[in-house]
């Protein structure tokens, strides 16, 4: 199918908001392929399908006692979509997504299979997972494994705001991850949601007040008002990784698709005036704004991952779904963000200008380069692409 096309893009499970994945030629999904999840315990790996889900690679790996390091909010998304992205979980000491990718194989444009590795590939592999879809449609991933775990989950109503812009470090780096959800007024942020990993030292009270914030009497759901049952256990009963590290349960769907999502990181030490800026804004927020959820990410490697080479601070909105309404939020989101180093998520609606993105990721020469050296008749390109990567020469 892409020998024969003249334009290709891959879909995964479609959890993309901008136009990364749009095309004048054939819309490819990778989510029937055969779903591979073939474990090599001697390396610790897994080699999976590109559209297997998160969810259902986990349940796997941990009947056979293994798991990722990380998940993200959602366990729906695909493997090679998230991985694409940039996609992310929390913790100061967690790396997003395609930091556990070890091995990329993928269908490059002239129909043959090519395979980087991390280290027979060294010089082009940080450029190869977080790839935006630019090199190829992606067959298989394998990933670095760590053994089980189990987490504990717990939430705090009604974090004073003053009290993690004075304690951010502390609050954030309280536990295996750590998730605020604000709506960014009234002086408090709704909800912290703290994942404890059994075995590592409590940096919070468990079922006690904490920095002005009262524990949870009861499950909740990240947006105020939606019922709590699709979310994942909480009151710090402990369960396998899998099913405590995501927000929301795989066997439910968290929404019907009726939103836009937007998301910024930031450098980790530009957390505190970020807050500050964007507490200025709660009366624009508020009537397009369903929720917002503040994380933390290690650095890593890959060219243009959203952390490249800086501890972050990620700031993510869920908005209504009215574009027309969203659209000047977000662009007031952005102006107050520039002078602090914001790289927009590649697969969320933003409005940051193609100039200004590309002076954000220092290895930007050496991913055209690579995506060029891969495709060099521009099969996997795009308007979005040419947009931020260049069209022809």
């Amino acid at each position: 199918m892409v020998a024969g096309s003249t334009h290709a893009r891959a879909l995964g499970t479609g959890h993309s908001f901008s136009r990364i994945a749009d095309t004048p030629g054939e819309l490819i999904s990778v989510a029937g392929l055969p779903p591979v999840a073939d474990i090599d315990t001697a390396a610790a790996t897994v080699t999976a399908a590109a559209g297997v889900r998160y969810g259902d690679l986990a349940r796997r790996l941990n009947m056979a006692g293994w798991a990722l390091p990380n998940l993200a909010s959602l366990p729906h998304i695909s493997v090679a979509g998230a991985c694409a992205t940039a996609t992310h979980g929390s913790g100061d000491r967690n790396r997003n997504l395609p930091a556990a990718v070890r091995r990329v194989e993928l269908v490059s444009a002239d129909g043959s299979l090519v395979t980087l590795d991390r280290d027979a590939d060294a010089a082009r592999f940080p450029g190869a997972v977080v790839a935006l879809g630019a090199l190829g449609v992606v067959a298989t991933l394998t990933l670095d494994l760590v053994p089980a775990f189990e987490v504990r989950q717990y939430v705090y109503d009604n974090l004073p705001a003053d009290q993690l812009a004075s304690h951010f470090d502390e609050i954030m780096g309280a536990a295996y991850s750590v998730s605020v959800f604000t709506r960014w007024r009234g002086g408090r942020h709704d909800q912290v949601w703290v994942k404890h990993r059994d075995g590592d030292p409590e940096g919070f009270p468990a079922g006690q007040p904490w920095h002005g914030a009262r524990p949870a009497d009861g499950p909740r759901h990240p947006v105020p008002g939606m019922p709590a049952s699709v979310t994942t256990q909480q009151a710090g009963v402990p369960g396998p990784w899998h099913e405590r590290l995501p927000h929301f349960r795989l066997g439910f769907t968290p929404s019907s698709g009726a939103e836009l999502q937007s998301e910024y990181l930031l450098p980790r030490r530009a957390a505190v005036p970020a807050l500050a800026a964007l507490a200025g804004l709660g009366d624009l927020l508020a009537p397009v704004l369903q929720t917002s959820e503040i994380r933390t990410v290690a650095a890593d490697e890959a060219w243009l991952s959203t952390a490249y080479r800086q501890d972050s601070v990620a700031v993510h909105f869920t908005w209504i779904l009215d574009p027309g309404a969203v659209g000047p939020v977000i662009a007031a989101i952005e102006r107050a963000l520039a002078p602090l180093g914001a790289r927009p998520h590649w697969g969320k609606v933003f409005g940051v200008l193609p100039e200004e993105v590309r002076g954000r990721y220092p290895r930007w020469d050496d991913f055209r380069a690579l995506a060029r050296s891969l495709d060099p008749r521009g099969k996997f390109r795009n308007d979005f692409m040419d947009a931020y990567f260049g069209g022809e020469d």
